[in-house]
């Protein structure tokens, strides 16, 4: 479409090439064109760069979208006749004096059957779709709640999580590396380059403390109740992680800096799901955490989960300055006094703890029974991600400092 009226215009007189051509595409695309009148505001602002050009503008965009002319009452100048362009012929012929034909505009630009013309009626023409956008099907199963979707459907929204990008806030590190604006001077690097310039110290070396990202260590109910959001969480985790064998993902997290997240699986006992990261593709990820995990679609006990990740790994270093992701509904079939006991161990060598529960999306959700309850005051954030369009919440809340 813009490739056509750039072509137009270009016959009518108007110094119109392919950059703007492309520019006009770039619009549309950005303003997301529906009407006419969209339209022609895009084109206007990208296909016209002098005031006399825009009564030939017109001319050219009512003959091909049949819309009329605002600038009908307005005595505009005209192009002036020195800038000429050579026809076929030879003779040249002003800017802005030639005549468009709808019947040899190109297919794609004819709108008369569709909208009929009104260039030369007073009554205004009613906005018509000028752009139609489809969307694909993944697309529409973004707004649909994961409980909603198959496995074949939820598998087409991975293209759509492979263009999310998951952010951990950095941590300072006992080390130091080499910087020219740091503030801790570095004596030995000085000797070192010292002896270049005869024992002079010419050159002064700093350092400054490495910045590495924290942690991700993430907590994923797969009860019965969780079972549709475990899955489609676990196929996130997986994207973000890279999405490729061990070798290819560790030489490609290592290169961002950004260590592999730590995957645990939980209803009535503890699962370490790290090493179904690296499977070759999403269904395969799913079938090896599905083996690793007997109790997969069993009962709930969070208190006792979260005690035994904090016995075997959380104070043993793992969840120290780590950024701590629970996915769970807070169904708690155990005692809650427990869950909030452990929640409040987690939080204190934590850096910062997010939960992810389906059950807040509804506006009447109040957490004042159950697990939710008791581990609500010692959550920094907590979010819905029940379908792809609130991920965006869950890895803003991620990247949080």
């Amino acid at each position: 479409m813009a490739t056509g009226l750039g072509i137009a215009l270009h016959d009518a007189g108007l110094p119109v090439g392919p950059d703007r051509c492309e520019r006009l595409a770039r619009a549309v695309t950005v303003m997301g064109a529906t009407t006419v009148a969209e339209l022609r505001a895009c084109a206007l602002a990208t296909m016209v760069s002098d005031p006399s050009q825009m009564p030939t503008f017109d001319r050219v965009f009512a003959a091909i979208f049949g819309g009329p002319s605002p600038f009908r009452q307005l005595n505009l100048p005209t192009a002036p006749a020195s800038y000429q362009r050579p026809e076929s012929d030879g003779a040249p012929q002003p800017l802005g004096r030639a005549e468009i034909d709808p019947g040899n505009l190109p297919s794609s630009l004819r709108v008369s059957d569709a909208v009929p013309a009104a260039a030369d009626s007073d009554e205004p023409l009613a906005e018509g779709p000028a752009v139609h956008r489809t969307a694909s099907a993944a697309e529409r199963l973004s707004g649909r709640d994961f409980t909603e979707l198959s496995p074949a459907e939820l598998r087409q929204l991975v293209t759509l999580m492979r263009e999310m990008t998951l952010a951990i806030p950095p941590r300072r590190t006992r080390r130091y590396r080499p910087a020219r604006d740091g503030k801790r001077p570095d004596l030995r690097r000085t000797l070192r380059l010292a002896r270049r310039t005869g024992g002079e110290a010419i050159r002064f070396a700093r350092r400054a403390p490495r910045v590495r990202p924290r942690r991700l260590v993430v907590l994923c109910d797969i009860s019965g109740s969780m079972e549709p959001y475990a899955r489609a969480l676990l196929m996130l985790l997986y994207v973000l992680n890279g999405g490729q064998p061990q070798a290819q993902s560790s030489q490609a997290q290592s290169s961002r800096g950004q260590a592999r997240p730590e995957v645990f699986s939980f209803a009535t006992r503890l699962t370490r799901l790290t090493p179904a990261l690296a499977a070759a593709s999403p269904d395969t990820m799913l079938a090896k955490a599905g083996e690793a995990a007997p109790d997969w679609s069993g009962g709930t006990r969070i208190g006792a989960t979260v005690k035994e990740f904090n016995d075997h790994y959380g104070s043993r270093g793992m969840a120290r300055g780590a950024v701590i992701l629970i996915i769970s509904d807070g169904w708690e079939t155990g005692d809650p006094a427990l869950l909030g006991a452990q929640m409040a161990r987690l939080s204190r060598v934590a850096h910062r703890i997010v939960w992810a529960n389906p059950r807040t999306q509804s506006p009447r959700y109040r957490p004042e029974v159950g697990g939710m309850a008791a581990a609500w005051p010692y959550c920094d954030a907590v979010v819905s991600a029940h379908n792809l369009d609130s991920l965006d919440d869950l890895l803003s809340a991620l990247r949080a400092r």
